[in-house]
């Protein structure tokens, strides 16, 4: 075994419950793989900032972890990769997408409540454009409310009666074992997921090329393909993470005229002015191989219906957000 892969590896992670607890399921991974492995915390511009995720620009909870990686106080990074910009950086190798968790989005409400159940003027509470967006085209006249913070502050606005309902990702809730305040996963068809939500990327730097190998063997192929579509969609249609764009792809068994199973990419996509007048929505299936031409092929048919017009439509005024520092976990701070 090299050098690299005998010392013991430090995973850069966010502090928040949600991150070390995403962050320890690759270190986990790493320790059965034959490496020692800790957890070390960085602080991102996300962390030190109450403002809305579009005000603060893309890759704001990512830039940190890779200025770690670079500057050698980490030696793997574990992000929520909808939280990666679409650009590639020639510095990193996203060596492993671990098993995704369920992508869709989840509804937490006062009184068991469903999203159709709650009544006009209910108080929902999301800073996701994509969200507000796809919320208000619903029409149900859902006063849609701002709101940051970690989940546990969240979902106590929805306790406390301060808000009628959160809508979160599923996929955060599952990893700390919140799934119980769970009162509807969202079907796709109501709101479409953002992309390569519930997904994890483990990025390296490109010239650790042992210990790439190892962190390779905690990739799995179709959570890959299917956020390798979603995100070729978004790269297409030039929005970034905290534009009004879900999508969300599947790998399907398909049977051609001689009996023969194969798997293809089923891929959805969606854009929604952030007014909630109007969305367009389309999809494609097409082979796993091609999986990121297909996204960018999906989002080339949503910009000739009017894509680039939904997006360039400005948000409404609203208030400040909510928000609450994130939990810290214990672990090495850098």
């Amino acid at each position: 075994m090299s050098e690299t892969c005998k010392k013991v590896v430090r995973i850069g992670t966010r502090g928040s419950l949600l991150a070390t607890t995403q962050a320890d399921t690759v270190r986990r991974g790493l320790i059965a793989a034959g490496l020692e492995a800790e957890l070390v915390i960085v602080k991102t511009a996300g962390d030190l900032s109450a403002a809305p995720v579009q005000t603060i620009g893309v890759g704001v909870f990512t830039a940190a972890l890779r200025e770690a990686l670079t500057d050698g106080k980490v030696d793997v990074a574990v992000h929520s990769y909808k939280d990666l910009p679409t650009a590639p950086d020639a510095r990193f190798v996203i060596a492993a997408v671990p098993e995704r968790e369920d992508p869709r989005d989840a509804l937490v409400a006062r009184d068991g409540l469903v999203l159709g159940e709650l009544p006009a003027g209910s108080r929902i509470g999301t800073s996701a454009p994509r969200r507000i967006a796809q919320l208000r085209a619903l029409g149900q006249g859902l006063d849609v409310l701002p709101l940051r913070g970690n989940l546990d502050t969240r979902i106590g606005k929805v306790a406390s009666g301060e808000l009628d309902a959160v809508v979160v990702a599923r996929a955060g809730l599952a990893r700390i074992d919140r799934l119980d305040v769970v009162t509807e996963s969202l079907d796709p068809v109501q709101m479409l997921p953002a992309p390569a939500q519930g997904a994890l990327a483990i990025e390296c730097r490109r010239g650790d090329t042992d210990l790439i190998d190892v962190v390779r063997t905690l990739d799995d192929a179709n959570a890959r393909a299917a956020v390798a579509a979603e995100r070729g969609l978004l790269a297409e249609l030039e929005a970034g993470c905290t534009a009004p764009v879900g999508a969300v792809a599947d790998v399907v068994e398909s049977i051609d005229e001689d009996g023969r199973i194969f798997d293809e990419i089923s891929l959805r996509g969606c854009v929604a002015a952030i007014d909630g007048s109007d969305s367009i929505r389309a999809s494609i299936v097409g082979p796993l191989s091609g999986a990121e031409e297909l996204g960018r092929e999906l989002a080339r048919e949503l910009l000739d219906l009017g894509a680039r017009d939904l997006v360039a439509i400005t948000e409404p005024a609203v208030s400040a957000p909510a928000t609450d520092s994130a939990n810290t976990g214990r672990a090495t701070h850098v």
